[in-house]
C-alpha cells in the first residue's frame, strides 16, 4: 500500500504528462497542419500518435486510479462535489480524446501516403483535422477545469 504523498506525487506527475503531452501535441500538429508542408505533417502526425500511445494512454489510466485511491486514503466521498465534477469533466475529456486517437492515426496514414505519392494531402485529412480541432476544444476546457478543481478543492 502506497502512502498518500507518493500517490499524490504520482497523480500530479501523471496530470502533468497528460496535460503537457496534450497541449504540446495539439500545438505541433495544429501548426504543422496549417503550414501545409506535407513532409512536416507526416513527421508530426507520426510523433503525435507515438506520444499519445506512450504518455497519454498511460496517464489516462493512472490519473483516475491515483485520484480514486487518494479519495479513499483521505476518507472523502466520491459524492463530494468537486470530486464528482472532476470525474465527470475527466470523462468528457477522455470521451473527446478517444476519437482523437483514431483521427490522428488516420491523419498520419494520409500524410504518409501523400509524402510517398509526392501529392497534396487528401481532402479527408482536412475533414479529420477540423473534427480533431473541434474535439480538442472541450477536452482542453475540461482539463483546465479539472486542474482547478484538483488544486482548489472548493467546498
Amino acid at each position: 500500500m502506497m502512502d498518500y504523498i507518493t500517490v499524490k506525487w504520482l497523480h500530479i506527475l501523471a496530470s502533468t504528462f497528460l496535460f503537457g503531452t496534450g497541449v504540446g501535441s495539439a500545438f505541433y500538429l495544429l501548426f504543422a497542419s496549417i503550414s501545409r508542408d506535407v513532409r512536416a505533417i507526416a513527421v508530426v502526425t507520426r510523433l503525435v500518435v507515438l506520444a499519445d500511445w506512450i504518455f497519454t494512454t498511460t496517464t489516462v489510466v493512472i490519473q483516475p486510479l491515483t485520484g480514486i485511491y487518494m479519495v479513499q486514503l483521505g476518507g472523502l466521498s466520491m459524492r463530494t462535489q468537486w470530486i464528482a465534477w472532476s470525474l465527470a469533466l475527466y470523462g468528457v475529456a477522455v470521451a473527446c480524446w478517444l476519437p482523437v486517437v483514431w483521427l490522428q492515426m488516420r491523419m498520419r496514414k494520409l500524410a504518409r501516403e501523400a509524402v510517398e505519392r509526392k501529392a497534396p494531402l487528401a481532402f479527408s485529412y482536412w475533414r479529420y483535422f477540423w473534427i480533431w480541432v473541434l474535439l480538442g476544444i472541450p477536452a482542453f476546457i475540461a482539463f483546465v477545469i479539472v486542474y482547478y478543481l484538483m488544486v482548489a478543492k472548493p467546498a
